[in-house]
């Protein structure tokens, strides 16, 4: 079903280009589009943006839970290590990166 899909995600500023934002939502597009017309206060200022990262959850307890932990800040310390660009240029930059979660367990 469409409606159990939840993505945690990551957009990258391109005016900014060391700003990323992580968040939460059922409809990707429709949110990309909103960030990017200014229709939210945390993103506003850094517009436009493009999509660096996507996870998608079927269960949507876990993609809040993943959610929370990136903006945690082991979180942050985890995706600078390992989600950023410095890590992979060439994947993270350019290219939206579609990861499935299927598995049950706790994240952290």
């Amino acid at each position: 079903m469409a409606t159990d899909r939840h993505f945690v995600y990551v957009l990258r500023s391109d005016r900014e280009p060391d700003r990323y934002y992580t968040g939460l939502t059922p409809n990707l597009a429709i949110r990309l589009t909103a960030h990017n017309n200014g229709r939210c206060s945390h993103t506003s200022s850094g517009r436009p943006w493009h999509i660096d990262l996507v996870v998608e959850f079927a269960d949507a307890q876990r993609a809040i839970r993943f959610e929370r932990y990136l903006k945690s800040g082991s979180g942050v310390a985890f995706a600078k290590r390992h989600l950023r660009e410095s890590v992979a240029p060439a994947i993270l930059r350019y290219a939206q990166v579609w990861v499935a979660i299927s598995e049950p367990g706790e994240i952290g």
